[in-house]
């Protein structure tokens, strides 16, 4: 046994010898790999974009040439490069450079930071705002409250969700939107007592206006991606499954054409194209290592904040309501498209809030399975928030990821309760309750509906404490995950959400030298002190994208 313990050292000695040596190496460091075969190291070796050793420093520095750059990380924790598996990148950029209404803790905040808005560019259409009424009591917006400052400017401003927005009186006569005016399927018109608009839309009905807003350049769309690519990088993001559009993929292009991105896309379309990609041919994941597609949005519900997620009960703060089933399941194509998509091997990702629409989206999903021929599809529910309890066991056996957002539990569970009750708040939010049944749970942002920051994400998967400071212990406790749950599922289980487990994900000789390093060790701190955790270092590719001024 002594001899052949020998023999192994003597084999790896000459194996290291006979490596090409390394362009970059990182070494002192506390180094979280994420690969169960291996899951601390000290150092790591790069070569071009790949990792091609990761050990103990002594191991690791013999790949050292005369040109090699060596990287002491001082003891501090390296991560793969953390990846976002729900975000809206463009529209994260775009609201960076829009009103931001996010923490208007008073209408008339609101209304003065549109005021300030409309004087800086007058007769512009004002979008974005990302407001959250909860702040000034619940009360909606109403467009008596701006209309007085923008006379002659068009304003559609957003809540954080996404799925109601307020539009001023011009621009509501510029959609044509009257008394008269019938919801449309799947949607609300918000109406006073005398049955007039107040400016709310809910749903599909943002449609309306949202048809007349002027599309961005394909130029002002790179603009907002360089924007948000700065955000992405500081906070340690080496990957984002986007949801967008095919200007969104042209813009991406020209930027990976130029070489100016800074992050790899896994860009969702949606899924009313979903002929468009069958017909030339495309399958999931078609493209390369920084752009890659195959993958397809669609919505089955609404949002709990709106009051427009599907619940099989009504909402206790509105027993006139069980929220909102979109159009396209009203109507039939949700089911048509993804029965077809999914036999042209095209990845489905559905978004479903309500546990009625979670519960729907997972019959469709058993259809499919039942008629389809049988392929690695990766099913994927996108926020999967609310779960009705029998349907968990069906995530684990229809393989159906849940594709969540951590920070939305310590956001909505400020009010949450208030509108579904205590009762249905126990397996809301659920990621204990998901890997303890077998359910590969992915993490993203849904910025910017939610910050960026995957650091936010796991301390709020961790400690789930509310926003509010009323949940010190966390809201529905039992439902915490430890540090190295949520990093895999913002890195490993979020490369295999894409399809790119075997490429990166995990800090191993061979996968594409991502990483993230970090200002605390995040795993021997309190829970709560993760929230100001810094990231010090990005590495995308073996190149140093992002370093603090501190590190």
């Amino acid at each position: 046994m002594k001899f052949k313990l020998i023999a192994i050292l003597l084999l790896q000695q000459i194996l290291l010898a006979q490596m090409p040596k390394a362009d970059l190496i990182f070494i002192n460091g506390k180094i979280w790999t994420v690969d169960k075969t291996k899951p601390v190291a000290q150092a790591v070796a790069v070569l071009g974009d790949k990792i091609i050793a990761v050990g103990s420093n002594s191991e690791i520095k013999k790949l050292a040439g005369k040109n090699t750059q060596i990287v002491d990380l001082k003891g501090k924790l390296m991560l793969p490069g953390f990846i976002d598996d729900h975000t809206h990148f463009v529209s994260g950029g775009f609201q960076l450079m829009s009103v931001d209404l996010r923490d208007a803790k008073t209408p008339e905040e609101f209304a003065l930071r549109i005021r300030e808005y409309a004087e800086k560019k007058p007769g512009k259409w004002i979008t974005g705002g990302d407001w959250d009424h909860e702040l000034w009591g619940g009360e909606l917006p109403r467009k008596e409250w701006i209309d007085q400052y923008t006379q002659n400017t068009p304003v559609f401003v957003t809540r954080y969700d996404g799925h109601m927005g307020l539009a001023n009186s011009l621009a509501l006569k510029l959609a044509g939107v009257t008394k008269e005016t019938p919801d449309p399927p799947g949607g609300l018109i918000v109406r006073d007592e005398k049955g007039e608009p107040t400016g709310i839309l809910k749903d599909e009905a943002m449609s309306l206006i949202y048809r007349i807003i002027p599309e961005p350049s394909l130029e002002e769309r790179i603009n907002a991606i360089k924007l948000a690519l700065e955000e992405a990088k500081k906070l340690g993001l080496t990957g984002i499954h986007d949801i967008g559009t095919v200007e969104d993929f042209k813009a991406y292009q020209e930027l990976y054409k130029k070489g100016e991105l800074t992050i790899r896309v896994f860009l969702r379309l949606p899924i009313s194209q979903w002929e468009e990609l069958a017909k030339v041919g495309i399958q999931v994941p078609f493209g390369n290592e920084y752009i890659r597609i195959g993958s397809l949005k669609a919505y089955a519900d609404g949002s709990l904040g709106s009051m427009t997620a599907l619940f099989f009960d009504p909402y206790d703060e509105n027993p006139n309501t069980k929220g909102l089933a979109t159009d396209i399941v009203i109507d039939g194509r949700l089911e048509k498209w993804a029965i077809e998509a999914d036999k042209a091997k095209l990845q489905l990702s559905i978004h479903a809030i309500g546990d009625s629409a979670n519960s729907l989206v997972l019959s469709l999903f058993e259809k499919i399975v039942r008629e389809n021929p049988a392929w690695d599809r990766r099913f994927r529910i996108e926020h999967a928030q609310h779960i009705h309890p029998k349907d968990f066991a069906r995530f684990k056996d229809l393989n159906v990821i849940a594709s969540m957002q951590p920070y939305h539990a310590i956001d909505d569970g400020r009010w949450a309760e208030k509108r579904i009750g205590k009762e249905r708040c126990k397996t809301s939010y659920a990621f204990r309750t998901f890997i303890d049944n077998g359910v590969k749970l992915c993490f993203g942002s849904d910025w910017n509906v939610a910050p960026l920051s995957p650091i936010l994400g796991i301390y709020a998967a961790v400690a789930r404490q509310t926003l509010d400071g009323k949940h010190p212990e966390g809201w529905f406790p039992e439902q915490k995950i430890s540090v190295a749950e949520a990093v895999e599922c913002y890195t490993i289980n979020n490369a295999y959400a894409e399809f790119a487990e075997n490429e990166k994900g995990s800090i191993t000789p061979g996968k594409l030298a991502d990483f993230v390093v970090l200002s605390d060790n995040i795993f021997n701190i309190p829970p709560e002190k993760i929230k100001d955790v810094k990231v010090l270092m990005t590495v995308l590719g073996g190149k140093i994208i992002y370093k603090s001024s501190g590190f």
